[in-house]
């Protein structure tokens, strides 16, 4: 009897799994995208239009300025066309010729092939996707094949709204700066690593959100830091008087080499998360509920009262969390032990710089909450890519999702009367006087 085994090879199996894994991920995409009517439809304006205009481009075979033998004619500026679609109303402009003869079927066609330009750009947004890909979709909306060069046009203009956004000059002054980062798994030269998404948040004197700047760095450092902050500076970020931030060293330096004249407040609630660390798991007493009680405090005077009490109340039974070792302890400590000791009655004060403001602003600037909502878009969608292929692709979904962010807080109503800030300062002013 002849027995048959079914050998596999592994490599192979490795293969197909990838394959099949690659291809679920793409559908989750698309599906997660097309259900984000507001996302899209700003990728989906930008790139019709660019498909008109690619479109006459190849009409009068010449770019718009260009002088050459071969041209076919002239534009002649240009009508506005809406275009409903169930991503949203389209405004698009649509090129005209001096002659009248340019005529474009893709209004039509669009109404025939808008799942598939949907989820084009909903790939090509966070996986990268080829030219052939993108010609293919551009053939079923225009009826014709365009050229390499009108496909790397269209490609090239998706991007250079984005590309505006983070090196667009800062022309107001930004009082208040919010700092934080996330990290997220990139593909990069066959290596997965953990790369961190370094996010600047502002408001302005008009008491309005601003997003200031998303840049991608290999891990969180000083000179990743500084880098940014630089940067801001280089594009006209002035009149910062408070920054918001957790506790990163580096971090902490950047700010003080950048920032020197803001007072910086640490992030309460990371302080929080922090003294988690230094008590029992299932504590059941009230030691970090009262610890948490401080915050809602409406003067520093009654705030440190509290602290002090708070400290001869709990610093027997978890003295790792209310005070530090003295120093002569701390010599013999290990740098590990000895950081670990640096607790409440030491950096409490780094959490209360928000009683320099005034008292509506407490609530909003005594933490980076303010990045909270950003952050969970942020998550929700890169959740379902799990590993961008490759930094480019992880840097152009974060900064769509920024851009979307930071257009609809300009649009809601203000976040912060400044007013308040406005007559603090002159109250400071006549008392110092």
């Amino acid at each position: 009897m002849q027995v048959m085994f079914n050998v596999t090879n592994p490599l192979q199996r490795e293969q197909t799994m990838t394959k099949t894994e690659d291809r679920s991920k793409i559908v989750a995409i698309k599906e997660l995208l097309e259900r984000d009517e507001d996302f899209v439809r700003s990728a989906v304006q930008g790139f019709v239009q660019a498909a008109l205009e690619a479109e006459m481009t190849e009409a009068l075979a010449a770019e718009k300025g260009e002088r050459t033998e071969g041209r076919l004619g002239y534009r002649s500026g240009y009508y506005s066309r809406a275009l409903i679609t169930r991503v949203g109303t389209l405004e698009l402009r649509v090129p005209q010729d001096r002659a009248g003869r340019f005529s474009t079927e893709l209004f039509e066609r669009y109404q025939r092939s808008e799942k598939a330009l949907v989820g084009t750009l909903a790939e090509m947004y966070v996986q990268g996707v080829s030219t052939r890909k993108v010609k293919a979709v551009t053939e079923v909306l225009c009826g014709h094949g365009f050229s390499a060069s009108s496909i790397s046009a269209i490609n090239k203009t998706l991007d250079e709204s984005l590309k505006a956004f983070s090196e667009r000059r800062l022309t107001d002054a930004y009082p208040y700066l919010i700092l934080d980062a996330r990290y997220e798994r990139i593909r990069e030269g066959g290596v997965i690593t953990n790369q961190a998404v370094l996010i600047a948040v502002a408001v302005d004197w008009e008491g309005r959100r601003q997003i200031l700047a998303v840049e991608l760095a290999n891990r969180e450092s000083r000179s990743s830091w500084r880098d940014f902050l630089m940067g801001l500076r280089k594009r006209g970020l002035s009149g910062v008087e408070f920054v918001v931030s957790d506790d990163h060293a580096g971090l902490k330096a950047a700010i003080r080499e950048v920032l020197p004249e803001a007072v910086w407040q640490r992030c309460y609630v990371h302080f929080l998360r922090n003294a988690l660390d230094y008590v029992p798991r299932k504590v059941d007493d009230d030691c970090l509920r009262e610890l948490r009680w401080f915050y809602d405090r409406r003067e520093l005077a009654e705030v440190r009262r509290d602290i002090a009490a708070w400290l001869g109340k709990w610093q027997a039974k978890y003295p790792k969390l209310c005070r530090p070792y003295p120093l002569a302890d701390m010599v013999t400590l290990s740098s590990k032990h000895a950081k670990a000791c640096l607790t409440v009655e030491e950096n409490i004060e780094e959490t209360l710089s928000y009683y320099r403001l005034p008292l509506p602003h407490h609530k909003h600037m005594k933490s980076t909450n303010m990045l909270e909502r950003l952050n969970q878009e942020i998550k929700r969608r890169t959740h379902v890519v799990r590993i961008f292929p490759n930094p480019e692709s992880c840097l152009r979904l974060v900064r769509a999702l920024a851009v979307e962010m930071h257009e609809n807080w300009l649009e809601a109503m203000r976040y912060l009367n400044m007013d308040h800030l406005r007559e603090h300062k002159k109250q400071m002013l006549r008392q110092a006087a």
